[in-house]
């Protein structure tokens, strides 16, 4: 994996052994949410303090994982099986490595697949790097999605070539992108499309955040993650959709995760952790899910 002292110098950039355990950390707890042993008593407290109101959290958690899957497994199929044929993807906010991750899915249907995975957590680089060692058509990346350098990355800049089709996911991270940033970020609609705007046709976008269609409570939701720190812009499915504005969406269009072209044949995720069963099951009906889908220019 090719180095940038400038790189890791920039300012506010963690370095990967400035690894806070006592806050909780959207990443670490999503992967507990799918099963990953990776996590720290801050993550889990705040689960288990959330989960009571928001019950829905877990299968929202799982279900987004299930839709990494079906949403790779098309961009990376030949145009022969149905799919669209892509074979380099950037996966923005990737968090905790696990099962069926996008390179290990899209190599399935090309060998030579290239993936760039980018997260600003360091315990997720810590992991990744782990996992991709040996691996030279793919990395791992520390920065934040919402910063325009990004895509100066020596490391996305080796192995992503913006004059062939990119894959760009964002998902379960519009959530995370707030309207106004401040200091110098982008806004959440110029970060989700600051690849596919500029990108050459046959490029797609696969994007999506836990949305709810009562305002009211989707602040609420909103408010007691934010108090535990971790950024979150709550939104309903319209809202959502304008950050999209301008892209066309792929059948069946934006909606609930779980109706994203289902698969009843594809691999199960690992069990939750006993703590977290009595949760399971409980989206059924709610108001509050996980929406999106797949877009190209």
């Amino acid at each position: 994996m090719a180095s940038d002292t400038s790189w890791a110098d920039r300012p506010g950039r963690m370095t990967p052994t400035e690894i806070d355990t006592s806050l909780p950390h959207s990443a670490r707890a999503y992967g507990w949410m799918l099963g990953l042993k990776d996590n720290f008593p801050a993550d889990r407290d705040f689960l288990l303090n959330l989960l009571p109101n928001f019950p829905e959290c877990l299968d929202i958690a799982r279900q987004n994982r299930q839709f990494l899957y079906r949403v790779v497994s098309y961009l990376a199929a030949p145009p022969e099986q149905g799919g669209a044929g892509i074979s380099q993807f950037i996966d923005f906010g990737c968090g905790l490595p696990t099962g069926d991750n996008v390179h290990q899915v899209a190599k399935r249907f090309s060998a030579d697949a290239r993936v760039v995975y980018a997260d600003i957590d360091p315990i997720v680089l810590t992991h990744g790097r782990a996992l991709l060692a040996e691996d030279e058509s793919t990395t791992i990346i520390q920065a934040d999605m919402r910063d325009p350098a990004i895509l100066q990355h020596p490391d996305l800049v080796r192995l992503i070539d913006f004059t062939q089709p990119v894959a760009v996911l964002y998902l379960s991270v519009g959530h995370h992108l707030k309207d106004d940033p401040g200091g110098g970020l982008a806004d959440a609609r110029d970060t989700l499309h600051a690849v596919i705007d500029h990108a050459v046709p046959g490029s797609h976008i696969a994007a999506s955040q836990v949305v709810c269609d009562d305002p009211a409570r989707g602040r609420a939701f909103g408010s007691a993650i934010d108090a535990a720190g971790i950024p979150w812009q709550s939104r309903t499915p319209a809202e959502f959709a304008t950050l999209l504005d301008g892209l066309s969406p792929l059948n069946p269009g934006l909606v609930n995760l779980k109706e994203w072209r289902p698969d009843p044949n594809q691999p199960p995720l690992p069990s939750v952790d006993l703590a977290l069963s009595p949760f399971e099951g409980r989206a059924q009906g709610s108001n509050l899910y996980e929406y999106g889908g797949v877009l190209t220019r």
